[in-house]
């Protein structure tokens, strides 16, 4: 708690932590645009299923064994 009491004090500090939210800020912003990227990216790729034999899983129905 004296760092608290300690801040008017000592002004580069302010300036150091307001230098690490601004990098924090930016960190998360690059965050969420890669994750909704990769989202996007999972949803695009979600289409037509693969089975373990790599054969596409396009459904059954209406198909023979033949």
């Amino acid at each position: 708690m004296a760092d608290e009491n300690d801040k008017s004090a000592r002004p580069e500090s302010r300036q150091a932590r307001a230098s690490r939210d601004d990098r924090l800020k930016l960190a998360l912003r690059e965050n969420l645009k890669r994750r909704k990227l990769q989202a996007r990216e999972r949803s695009a790729a979600d289409g037509p299923s693969q089975n373990d034999d790599d054969s596409l899983n396009e459904g059954a129905a209406g198909k023979t064994g033949a």
